[in-house]
């Protein structure tokens, strides 16, 4: 265990370095330039600062300001309280949209430094997957009307659509959509897909991008492939009955020796093996001309005497030829596609506690702007945990100690911890 002075002076370095990569400086102001006592900056600073130190309301951050060490305080810019009206009221007047923007800057940055670069693959792969968080409010545009039952109380839901670079060893958010009430996760797969192209298309972030079976349709494959010229793995299932008994006639009768590739994992005194089976007999079918190969993922849950307890197959279907990736690779693919709910929203929910604590509820376009700052905040905090860190056990670090040692740093890091940091923050806190 690293020793508490040292850790501080660690966690300090990490927000003096990469909090001005979001440039929140350029995010447009919604304010009245009459009356303003902070700067833009410094009231989203303290919002992503107080996420990664676990605040769970709007109360706990203005106390994070009280709290903080002077050297912290006057580092940061934040060198007096800041009322949690102040802050809530320009969370719901400023526009969501603008608050993408430090999260695409910090990918970008990211990336320039190499912090993005694949893991046990060839090229970068991008998850998208929808994320629900239930309001006691709704406005018909950010969140949607939704009415349980007759008689029961009003309930809004506020919707995005996460992408995840589940190739980095960060598994970071790279951006958080806003689905509109008028639509569906699966409507806006469309729009959304080509607002992912709009902000990294130059980069060459990504090569491939996963789907579950709702957004298997010929015309998102077009879209990914002949309008993006990128690649698709979309999840086989009812929604296209065709594809799906095809994939079955060629796969399901192989037996385990026929596997291409196989995982095992230790769950407990249990296990879990996973065996991939590929076929390229069904490129081109029918409309599907670009349509390459076909996947079954076999899942096996086993107890510690060996007894089948569980047993499952999934169906994928992928652009990309069988010889893209090596068997293995094509597994390590399938199962990382579960990165954005392992990684992203299992972290948004357990640790950040998103769901129980969206810290503004009365307002959907407010509780968006938590919502994409949290989503910064994750970043700042796996990108350090993944790729700052050196060593396996750091990397392996658990969220909840991580968190801690944020919040430790902002309470008691002195100037003499911060003692060589390159100057980075104004000195001064008002406007």
């Amino acid at each position: 265990m690293q020793h508490p002075s040292l850790m501080n002076r660690r966690m300090a370095g990490v927000l003096n370095a990469r909090l001005p990569e979001a440039k929140l400086q350029d995010v447009a102001d919604p304010r009245d330039r009459r009356g303003r006592r902070w700067a833009l900056e410094i009231l989203l600073r303290v919002v992503v600062v107080s996420i990664a130190a676990g605040s769970k309301s709007l109360a706990q951050a203005e106390k994070m300001t009280q709290k903080m060490s002077r050297a912290m305080a006057r580092m940061l810019g934040v060198e007096r309280r800041v009322a949690d009206t102040t802050l809530r009221d320009l969370l719901c007047q400023i526009d969501p949209d603008e608050l993408r923007k430090p999260l695409h800057a910090v990918i970008r940055a990211a990336h320039r430094r190499k912090a993005l670069d694949p893991v046990g693959l060839p090229f970068g792969v991008a998850t998208m997957d929808g994320k629900d968080t239930a309001l006691p409010s709704c406005d018909d545009r950010y969140a949607q009307r939704q009415t349980p039952s007759e008689g029961s109380a009003l309930v809004g839901v506020l919707r995005t659509m996460t992408c995840t670079l589940v190739s980095a060893a960060a598994r970071p958010c790279i951006d958080a959509i806003p689905i509109p009430a008028h639509t569906n996760e699966m409507g806006q797969f469309a729009a959304s897909f080509r607002s992912l192209m709009a902000t990294y298309g130059k980069l060459d972030l990504f090569r491939l991008v996963t789907y579950d079976a709702g957004a298997c349709s010929l015309q998102n494959a077009d879209l990914v492939v002949r309008e993006h010229h990128k690649h698709y793995l979309f999840a086989l299932k009812d929604s296209q009955p065709t594809l799906r008994a095809e994939a079955e006639r060629h796969l399901a009768c192989l037996a385990p020796e026929q596997a291409a590739a196989f995982s095992e994992d230790i769950i407990g005194t249990g296990s879990v093996v996973r065996r991939v089976y590929l076929t390229e007999q069904m490129a081109g079918l029918h409309q599907w001309e670009h349509l390459r190969t076909v996947l079954r993922i076999e899942s096996e849950t086993l107890d510690k005497q060996g007894k089948r307890t569980a047993y499952e197959n999934r169906y994928y279907a992928a652009s990309l030829s069988e010889t893209a990736l090596s068997p293995k690779q094509w597994l390590h693919v399938v199962r990382a596609h579960w990165g954005v709910e392992n990684n992203c929203h299992n972290t948004f929910d357990t640790i950040f506690e998103e769901d129980d604590h969206p810290w503004i509820e009365s307002s959907p376009k407010g509780t968006l702007a938590v919502v994409l700052l949290r989503r910064l905040a994750y970043n700042l905090l796996t990108l350090f945990r993944s790729v700052t860190q050196r060593s396996d056990d750091k990397r392996a670090e658990p969220w909840r100690d991580l968190v801690a040692a944020v919040y430790d740093a902002l309470i008691s890091t002195t100037y003499e911890q911060l003692t060589a940091l390159r100057p980075r923050y104004p000195d001064t806190a008002p406007a």
